[in-house]
């Protein structure tokens, strides 16, 4: 009935041609933000008393907090063509829109973060309504949207930056991301893992959970753009993510990470400026609720965390109950293990201010406290000691909170936020002693079994040999049992000892996802691809994965030796959402010219390196030829390239251009195609935006009109299938086959197969590489 009701009433507003004055027509862009008054007076209240601005601030603080936040660019720092991305940026797109004058506001020129190094972040005055309607930015924005999506760029607001730097991340490291979606603080980490381009598997990796199954989704479409072998996405509660095991030396060995990133959910007042309805919505019951779950995450995270690693906390909350006070009670619990690092030389340039040592709460009716002793009877399941700073002068000053970093948001034009990087010293002191006694029959019975003098015993390691205090395999429980883990009933439960309940079942929800499924060195998918690639002899056969236990194997994926070890030994204690770059794809009609299995241009810089054969070398010219005409005859290519591919039997080939340093007009950075050599045309297979790319590389202008934007779906298609060969691909041009991918959720490239240069180019001309995959049994 509600939604019968709810049609009605729709259906009533449109006849009448309004509803309440809100149609789409008059309300223009941003509807419904506009009946929203930025004033809330509990928080302004609330932070006036907390004495987190610096006084005579506080007015510039909430003028700031009013205004809509600037738009922030970063170009990814981990691809050699973050340099000439950069250079398009400043000598084209930066020159076209500064001086320019929109709805009477003037467009300053876009600014490099002084913080962020090398240039790599840039924020100016544009709204994001600004640059996606006005017509003057068009070119601009049809750039960033275009570069965003082949991941060379990633519009992020400022502040959101900070705690991947502050990681101070090596290609070796283990990343655990506990809190990751939507993802762009783990495209950072995975841009870091990959700082050297020519090592295509780092021996790192990261492991990035959210314990929303949908998020998990988004938290993929991020990391593919990147198409790292080194990501694995998990859907797990990051307060009890488990504890993984890993194969070292031919022994199973618990996985700890050298860094982790502990992003957790908070009231986010410090997004007011462009989340506009948390003015409304903000009070300090928020902060109350969400102190025991940031705590429960922050405490699990450092238990997974190697001694010497670092793990940075923060939020996007200004509010010490979720900021210093989980800190200060992580710190109070870890009874010196863990220890605030210093991290004021480590972004020169940013503006912060040190943490507080002290503060006070408030609750929804407007009662303050100062300590724990004040807190009545009936409030203590709302309020809970953890949320004071701690009493002890000495002890709050070993904690050393002043070394926390709170960003505000009229310091710099950003938006709030708190960051603290925590530094592990020794096992967290939990993992190191024996649970208690229940019953003084156990006493007994455990001090028959004492060491001799009274000594107590050592703590035996996961492998049953006893090991000294102090040595990192004091935290490891047997399997990943840990404070608040469920485990297994230990041998002494029946004498007393007080363990864990017993492990339940991991609940799975959302999709069933298809199995993660590696190939054998002696598959027999892999002597055609050896032999038609002339693949290396050190070519990782053993981190060639599938999707699927039968039938043909239609894609196949890499990744890398280390993520590997972690998938085989933790099946059943984690659920995967997706992991793996794609590198080959099955092209049924493929095994008429040697191959079944064409490249896929996600996979080409991971798996280039172990290919010596089908290679041709192209120029810059050439590169312009292949991205901008859909079927080009080998004729059309340089007399180089032609020679090159007159060589080659039909099948799918490596397009390489190297970069050459006499010619500084040319691009600087090495560009990888996918192509199909086909009986007398060649053709590239990349995705649409990454042609778009690519093109601005070398030169060429890239334009779409507005009108015909994906309106009509088979117009696109007859547009791809009979364009000028001649012209620069429109935005309908050269459009990928497909929007997502079954296996996993990887998008597909440009699938269609060479065949419309020539009529004899093979049974292949006229069917799309996606259309030959779904051929039945593959």
């Amino acid at each position: 009935m509600g939604k019968r009701n709810r049609n009605r009433q729709r259906n009533q507003q449109d006849r009448n041609g309004k509803s309440d004055g809100r149609t789409r027509d008059n309300a223009g862009w941003g509807a419904g933000y506009s009946e929203i008054i930025k004033e809330n007076k509990l928080f302004e209240h609330y932070y006036q008393e907390q004495k987190i601005v610096p006084d005579g601030e506080f007015e510039q603080f909430m003028e700031a907090m009013r205004e809509p936040l600037p738009a922030t660019i970063r170009i990814t720092g981990y691809k050699s063509h973050a340099k000439e991305i950069l250079h398009c940026l400043k000598e084209k797109y930066f020159k076209e829109i500064q001086d320019l004058e929109i709805d009477g506001q003037k467009i300053e020129a876009p600014q490099a973060l002084s913080w962020y190094p090398d240039e790599l972040a840039w924020h100016t005055n544009m709204s994001r309504k600004i640059l996606r309607k006005s017509p003057l930015l068009e070119k601009f924005h049809q750039f960033l949207v275009s570069e965003t999506e082949s991941g060379n760029i990633s519009r992020q607001e400022a502040v959101s930056m900070i705690p991947p730097l502050l990681l101070k991340i090596e290609p070796h490291h283990k990343i655990l991301d506990m809190c990751a979606a939507p993802g762009s603080k783990t495209a950072q980490l995975i841009e870091m893992l990959h700082s050297d381009m020519d090592v295509p598997f780092p021996e790192g990796f990261v492991i990035a959970n959210d314990v929303d199954n949908k998020r998990c989704y988004l938290l993929v479409h991020q990391a593919k753009r990147l198409n790292s072998p080194c990501i694995m996405v998990v859907n797990h509660d990051a307060s009890s993510i488990p504890r993984l095991q890993v194969d070292f030396d031919g022994k199973k060995d618990i996985l700890f990470y050298d860094r982790i990133l502990c992003d957790v959910p908070c009231s986010g007042d410090g997004t007011m400026r462009k989340n506009i309805d948390v003015w409304k919505k903000w009070t300090t019951s928020n902060s109350l609720q969400l102190h025991g779950l940031q705590l429960r995450i922050a405490v699990r995270g450092v238990e997974q965390l190697a001694v010497g690693g670092r793990m940075v906390y923060s939020t996007c909350s200004l509010n010490p109950i979720e900021d210093e006070a989980v800190i200060a009670s992580l710190l109070e619990k870890s009874e010196g293990a863990l220890e605030l690092a210093d991290a004021s030389e480590d972004l020169p340039g940013l503006k912060w201010m040190p943490g507080m040592t002290s503060w006070k709460l408030m609750t929804r009716s407007g009662e303050w406290f100062t300590n724990w002793s004040e807190v009545p009877q009936g409030l203590h399941t709302q309020i809970r000691p953890t949320m004071f700073p701690p009493t002890d002068p000495e002890k709050l000053k070993d904690m050393k909170l002043e070394r926390c970093m709170r960003i505000l948001p009229h310091h710099q034009n950003t938006g709030g936020f708190f960051v603290a990087v925590l530094v592990k010293k020794a096992p967290m002191p939990w993992n190191r002693r024996y649970p208690k006694l229940r019953h003084k029959e156990a006493e007994t019975a455990s001090a028959n079994d004492a060491s001799p003098a009274g000594q107590p015993r050592p703590t035996p390691s996961p492998g049953g040999e006893p090991v000294e205090e102090g040595e990192a395999v004091l935290e490891d429980k047997p399997q990943d049992q840990e404070l608040g883990d469920p485990a297994p009933e230990a041998p002494g439960a029946k004498t007393g000892v007080c363990g864990p309940p017993p492990s339940k079942k991991m609940k799975l929800f959302g999709f069933k996802e298809d199995p993660f499924v590696f190939l054998t060195e002696d598959d027999p998918v892999f002597p055609p691809i050896q032999a038609f690639y002339d693949l290396s002899p050190t070519f990782p056969k053993l981190n060639v994965l599938t999707r699927t236990h039968e039938g043909k194997k239609r894609h196949l994926y890499m990744v890398s030796k280390e993520l590997r070890n972690v998938l085989l030994n933790n099946s059943e204690r984690m659920k995967v959402i997706n992991t793996g770059v794609k590198v080959w794809s099955r092209n049924n009609d493929g095994e008429q010219f040697g191959c079944a299995f064409r490249l896929a241009q996600e996979g080409i810089y991971t798996v280039s390196p172990y290919i010596n054969a089908r290679i041709i070398n192209i120029s810059v010219e050439d590169v312009k030829v292949l991205l901008t005409q859909e079927n080009p005859y080998l004729s059309k290519l340089g007399d180089d390239a032609h020679a090159q591919a007159k060589k080659l039997a039909m099948g799918s080939i490596v397009l390489k251009y190297k970069p050459d340093p006499q010619n500084a007009d040319a691009p600087q950075c090495p560009i990888e195609l996918c192509g199909w050599r086909g009986k007398t045309s060649i053709r590239a297979f990349v995705p649409r935006n990454e042609r778009f790319h690519y093109l601005r590389m070398v030169g060429v202008e890239v334009f779409r009109e507005k009108q015909g934007r994906r309106d009509d779906p088979s117009a696109e298609a007859k547009a791809g299938a009979n364009a000028d060969p001649d012209a620069a691909p429109t935005e309908d041009s050269g459009k990928a086959a497909s929007e997502g991918d079954e296996e996993g959720g990887v998008s597909l490239e440009a699938d269609a197969l060479d065949g419309e240069g020539g009529e004899d180019d093979g049974p292949a001309a006229a069917r799309s590489a996606d259309d030959a995959d779904k051929a039945p049994g593959s």
